[in-house]
């Protein structure tokens, strides 16, 4: 598909580029196809290019210390993937893996410092991106030092339904195990068990194999603010 034609563009930095830059990249992009649980790129790796989500979503994932992956982000349809080590010129710093199966549409590292050389408001907006992506990861540092392992897991139920919303029957629309869950509020698999059984017991939300819906989303907020 044609750049031009594909409504994804219009969720990210893409949108500000000319049609002309458009074709030129559409001319050079290669479509990919990814399976879930399939790695788009490893920590260390080093890119050629930058990907942009068509569809699906991905986790962030960065190796601790100790050998466990901590969830560090979730990616969606019409973000772009690795253009900071692309443009950084350096390794990548993160694991990228697919959570469902998914498209992507790859574009060589040429076409993105092109456009970021000769496009002012292009750069501008890439650069936003970073900053943004920098200003969530001071976000969630600051909560894993100072919010309690229950804060945290409210605050990612609710994080989870207002960028990924709920499917027909209302449950959350993103499939994540018991141990995905615990690396992503940085906590033992056991725990995350613990505390989401505890919440489906006070009736704050209903679990169905790995499906979750949020049922009392006061008190799931009540919860992340400490009371």
């Amino acid at each position: 598909m044609n750049c031009n034609q594909c409504i994804i563009r219009e969720l990210n930095t893409l949108s500000i580029l000319s049609d002309k830059e458009l074709n030129e990249i559409s001319k050079k992009k290669t479509a990919l196809q990814f399976k879930k649980g399939e790695i788009i790129f490893e920590e260390g790796t080093k890119l050629n290019g930058v990907f942009c989500l068509r569809n699906g979503k991905c986790k962030v994932t960065k190796l601790s210390p100790n050998g466990n992956d901590q969830i560090v982000r979730f990616i969606q349809k019409g973000e772009l993937i690795g253009h900071r080590s692309v443009l950084s010129s350096s390794a990548a710093h993160l694991t990228v893996t697919a959570l469902e199966d998914m498209e992507a549409c790859y574009i060589p590292k040429e076409e993105i410092y092109n456009k970021f050389k000769n496009n002012t408001e292009f750069s501008l907006n890439i650069t936003k991106s970073i900053c943004n992506d920098l200003d969530n990861a001071n976000i969630s540092i600051t909560n894993m030092a100072q919010k309690s392992v229950m804060e945290r897991l409210a605050d990612s139920l609710l994080f989870f339904e207002k960028t990924f919303g709920v499917d027909k029957d209302g449950f959350l629309n993103i499939l994540l195990s018991r141990e995905e869950i615990a690396n992503s509020i940085g906590t033992a698999t056991e725990s995350s068990i613990r505390l989401l059984s505890q919440l489906k017991k006070e009736k704050a939300i209903e679990l169905k194999g790995k499906r979750i819906k949020i049922l009392d989303k006061i008190k799931l907020e009540h919860i992340t603010n400490g009371y």
